[in-house]
């Protein structure tokens, strides 16, 4: 097998992957969620400019793709809280070096970044 080959099924996978973590709040509340935030209000007190009807929208996602748990507590009133389940914790422990990248390489020009590489 060529070592410069593509497989496009990892690669479909790791695009997947990447568009759910990277789409715009899910880092966030899955973030709030590793800090111990459980409730809908919780969650939107922990995520500035966040929305009610995005958080729902969100959270309804990730808990379709397996990252997020949802659990009715048959109280009065019902309470509903968030948790995450082993795979959104993965994830929280994955995305922590990525953020660390971030914080690395993103004040540094790209004419800094070109230089070092020769």
């Amino acid at each position: 097998m060529d070592s410069q080959h593509i497989d496009d099924e990892l690669c479909r996978a790791f695009r997947q992957s990447a568009e759910l973590a990277g789409k715009k709040w899910n880092a966030a509340i899955l973030l709030a969620l590793s800090r111990g935030a459980d409730r809908f209000s919780s969650i939107i007190g922990s995520v500035d400019g966040l929305s009610d009807r995005l958080l729902a929208a969100r959270l309804r996602e990730l808990e379709s793709h397996g990252l997020v748990a949802r659990e009715v507590v048959p109280t009065v009133p019902v309470q509903i809280l968030y948790r995450l389940t082993p795979a959104g914790s993965d994830l929280i422990e994955i995305l922590h070096p990525l953020v660390q990248w971030s914080q690395k390489w993103e004040q540094t020009p790209a004419s800094a970044i070109t230089t070092a590489n020769r």
